[in-house]
């Protein structure tokens, strides 16, 4: 894929078609090589921007019209099917890339594990990097059934990266008690079952920070959001993670960042995850895009 050239395919509503001129950059992941439960998550990202048709430009959480925000849909990556060790060599790269060129990165994935290289590219330009992390699931296993590369072990590969007292998880109801335990002992922070109160705690000790945030659709409830490969009983709603994403935008936080993984189309006929995805991502561009960096 050519960053100067405008993605032939369905794009994000109003995405612009110049990548030059453009803060932030929309990319698809299409990768769900190493799901625990059930595949097809690597159609998410073409699904999410489908669904952006349907979206209002303008937001009234943030005030703001898509006009204000000038970013660049280039579609999604070229992965070698079933192989995710140089899939996700190719997409540390690809963000590097972006992150050269001055650009916001906004992921759309494809299962958890593709955050692990967009880290690994973020780190090397902000060493002082945090990660807010919003998902249903722990993801702090050093393995899955002898597997390293899962989309189980991207969080725990990012307290090692990063180091776990700047790792910020909420909205977790999900994993082993050892995860568990390891959360508790590490120095990480790990927030059970809410997302907006006890963020907004927490907001407040990031101030200043270069952040990075990901958020797994499925830290949903299933009611909300039954396309997903890894359901989990007991969510939040889409109205409190959108009072998340607002609060985020509203703090000092300066988030260089961010993705939103795992919506697997084919389990919603409904396409109401997708509806919601796609909203998330408008919020995301209005609400964190433009602030400038600490250090950048």
């Amino acid at each position: 894929m050519k960053f100067d050239e405008a993605y032939s395919g369905k794009v994000f509503i109003m995405s612009r078609s110049d990548y030059e001129s453009a803060d932030a950059v929309i990319y698809g992941m299409p990768m769900d090589f190493t799901v625990s439960f059930r595949p097809g998550s690597r159609f998410g990202p073409a699904r999410i921007r489908e669904a952006s048709i349907g979206l209002e430009e303008y937001s009234p959480y943030m005030d703001r019209h898509l006009e204000e925000v000038r970013y660049f849909d280039a579609g999604d990556m070229l992965l070698p099917f079933g192989n995710p060790a140089k899939s996700l060599d190719m997409i540390e790269a690809y963000v590097d890339r972006l992150l050269a060129d001055g650009k916001f990165p906004l992921g759309l994935g494809g299962e958890h594990l593709v955050t692990w290289p967009i880290l690994k590219a973020m780190h090397k330009k902000y060493p002082d990097l945090a990660l807010i992390h919003i998902d249903a699931h722990a993801d702090l296993r050093t393995e899955y059934e002898g597997e390293t590369l899962s989309h189980a072990t991207p969080i725990r590969k990012a307290c090692e990266l990063l180091g776990p007292e700047n790792v910020y998880s909420f909205g977790i109801r999900s994993g082993m008690r050892e995860e568990f335990e390891y959360a508790r002992t590490s120095g990480m922070t790990l927030e059970k079952f809410e997302v907006a109160e006890p963020l907004k705690r927490h907001l407040p000790t990031l101030a200043g920070r270069n952040v990075y945030v990901t958020i797994d659709i499925d830290v949903l409830d299933p009611a909300f959001a039954p396309g997903t490969g890894t359901a989990e009983a007991g969510g939040i709603t889409s109205k409190e993670l959108l009072e998340a994403i607002v609060l985020i935008a509203r703090s000092d936080v300066r988030v260089v960042g961010a993705d939103l993984v795992e919506v697997a189309p084919a389990y919603d006929p409904t396409e109401q995850t997708a509806i919601a995805a796609s909203k998330f991502v408008r919020e995301m561009l209005l609400g964190w895009v433009g602030k400038p960096a600490s250090g950048a």
